[in-house]
């Protein structure tokens, strides 16, 4: 029997928390499957490296990290797109209140703004829009391994912002005292939140294999999509210390979920790549044929995308 290790992230809304809760990947794919959850896409990449994966979810920027220094993975599905969100106190003005994403950032100056791990979509994000409004020496960023560690410390003052996941967003929304004050569409339009990585070996000699999972991503992505109400229950369900309404807040922060790689998606990516070379986190210009596969989805997944339907929460 096929052993698949796979690698996620906590992150409810990603596919793997529905496959997990289900059940049903093991006996779908006819295979033994060893989940493994991290704290950071850095880490995963860095599993990767370690050749203790063949397949798995994470943001973009760490994989393109990964892949400059010579970790031999391919992103051969989406997930979802603008998953970064920048939220504060509510003392702290943000939009609709402006538009102007460098007057919100300035109000930050000799403090501190929260995010995950160095390398994480989320660091590259913050970092690239304080470079390019020339804030980066006035605005401390203080990296974390895991998001629970970024709300504690939003609750204590020790930090005023904090740029991650919409999940984040609802916990300080929630438990900080906290709103939004950028939104993710407007922070990095189309910025891929996620994909599935996999090894190169792995897609090379399993092809069958990646196939069928992605089948069963493309699945779980349309269920989230078509049935947020009941997500939320699964999710909540399996997760235990949440609820179906904080599922529900952090899906409609953020509503665009497919499995499809678009040229929007790929474009986007192709900034990332410029800006983590100007920020020195790489020390080339990859190509797109270096971090996509796109052959396997476009199988799968046909017919166009969906990113442009947002889901739909009747509350």
């Amino acid at each position: 029997m096929l052993t698949l290790r796979i690698g996620h992230l906590s992150t409810f809304y990603h596919t793997s928390i529905i496959l997990l809760a289900r059940g049903e990947a093991a006996r779908f794919l006819d295979a033994d499957i060893q989940w493994r959850m991290f704290g950071t896409g850095p880490e995963i990449v860095g599993a990767f490296e370690s050749n203790e994966l063949d397949l798995a979810y994470v943001g973009l920027p760490p994989a393109i990290i990964g892949i400059d220094r010579g970790v031999k993975i391919k992103c051969v599905a989406g997930g979802h797109i603008e998953g970064t969100v920048l939220s504060g106190k509510n003392r702290f003005r943000g939009f609709p209140e402006t538009d102007h994403l460098d007057d919100i950032l300035k109000q930050f100056r000799g403090l501190k703004i929260g995010v995950p791990g160095r390398g994480s979509i989320h660091d590259v994000i913050l970092r690239d829009c304080l470079d390019r409004f020339r804030l980066a020496g006035d605005i401390e960023i203080v990296n974390y391994s895991w998001a629970d560690q970024i709300t504690e410390a939003v609750i204590r003052d020790e930090l005023s912002a904090a740029a991650g996941t919409p999940a984040l967003a609802a916990a300080l929304k929630r438990y900080a005292d906290g709103k939004i004050l950028y939104p993710p569409s407007k922070l990095w339009p189309s910025n891929p939140s996620y994909g599935i990585l996999a090894d190169r070996k792995f897609l090379l000699t399993r092809k069958d294999a990646v196939e069928r999972f992605l089948a069963m991503h493309e699945e779980a992505a349309s269920f989230l999509r078509n049935s947020p109400e009941e997500t939320a229950k699964v999710i909540a369900d399996y997760v235990g210390f949440i609820d179906e309404d904080f599922v529900l807040d952090a899906l409609q922060i953020s509503p665009k979920y497919c499995a499809q790689l678009t040229d929007a998606y790929i474009d986007s990516t192709m900034q990332f790549v410029k800006a983590m070379e100007r920020l020195g986190y790489i020390k080339r210009e990859l190509l797109a044929s270096d971090i996509f596969d796109a052959s396997l989805i476009k199988k799968v997944h046909p017919d166009g995308d969906h990113y442009g339907e947002a889901i739909q929460i009747d509350r």
